[in-house]
């Protein structure tokens, strides 16, 4: 912009809009898609999203798809995949993928499979609501705005989506896969988890943003802990047997490490600990002898 800017504005995100006579409005929000500069002028975000971006993006995708896979399963309660789990489960994947293929073209550039943004810079710019400037202690000047646009938007507007789709695709999925029983259980979950995971985001969209890839790693090792802890056997060789030939257990280890995979790829790109992924799963297993309270009983029974 050529144009000088008369005078600052206070705040870190108050700006000035270039009116259409040329002259520069007050000081104040910036439009959506727009973001004040260092000259605190309202300038629009066109810069490509930054890979941490996506994976970001993509772990707040992943969330409702492992959640509503969850609850398929609590629902299914058997140790094989019977044939309503695969269905249900792939239904859940159609809906999270197509919220999420929809979530990207209703963005700026409509109906392109990329995204416009402004660079996340720092914590603060995920709460803009917190820094609305009172200059001299007089009246108050909003600039609440979404200074990280779009990574606001677009996930609130992927959970509502995804809400959407299951009542429109569930149904029509069951109904052609002739899927007999009740499936209500899951669908009555995802009306609890899907606004709480939409709270989530709009509270502590920042955090998650600059914590997810530990996030990730430490949801991997503890739904690990869990997914073997619940097993009735506790002995190595039955573990390590049900890890490697029961096909349900091989789907599930494989979904944790890809999950844990995923948080260390994040981690600045250090690929070299990914051979670590196994870890968790081994470490249970070999230390499970000196864990399983089995094993207590039967010393306290011997003393």
């Amino acid at each position: 912009m050529t144009t000088t800017i008369p005078s600052r504005c206070p705040g870190a995100y108050c700006g000035r809009s270039l009116l259409e006579n040329g002259s520069w409005s007050n000081c104040g929000v910036c439009s959506r898609g727009y973001r004040v500069d260092e000259n605190y002028a309202c300038t629009p975000c066109r810069d490509e999203l930054s890979t941490y971006s996506w994976l970001y993006l993509g772990f707040m995708t992943m969330l409702p798809l492992m959640m509503h896979c969850v609850f398929i399963d609590m629902d299914a309660k058997d140790r094989k995949f019977s044939r309503k789990q695969l269905i249900l489960t792939a239904s859940a994947f159609i809906e999270v993928a197509v919220s999420a293929i929809l979530s990207a073209l209703f963005m700026e550039p409509l109906w392109e499979l990329r995204l416009y943004a402004c660079d996340v810079r720092k914590l603060t710019d995920w709460y803009t609501l917190f820094y609305n400037p009172q200059p001299n202690y007089e009246a108050r000047v909003y600039c609440t705005q979404e200074a990280v646009y779009p990574l606001q938007t677009v996930v609130l507007v992927f959970y509502f989506l995804c809400l959407v789709n299951m009542f429109l695709i569930r149904p029509l999925i069951c109904s052609l896969m002739d899927v007999k029983g009740k499936n209500k259980a899951p669908i009555y979950s995802a009306l609890y988890f899907l606004p709480l995971l939409t709270l989530v985001h709009a509270l502590g969209g920042g955090l998650i943003y600059y914590s997810f890839p530990y996030l990730s790693v430490a949801i991997s090792m503890v739904a690990n802990a869990i997914h073997y802890s619940l097993k009735i056997d506790q002995t190595l060789k039955a573990l390590v047997c049900s890890s490697v030939w029961e096909l349900k257990n091989v789907v599930i280890i494989s979904v944790h490490w890809l999950l844990l995979a995923y948080g260390i790829a994040s981690l600045n790109y250090h690929y070299a600990f990914l051979c670590l992924v196994p870890f968790p799963t081994l470490f249970y297993i070999l230390t499970v002898r000196f864990t399983d309270p089995g094993e207590f009983r039967e010393i306290e029974s011997r003393i």
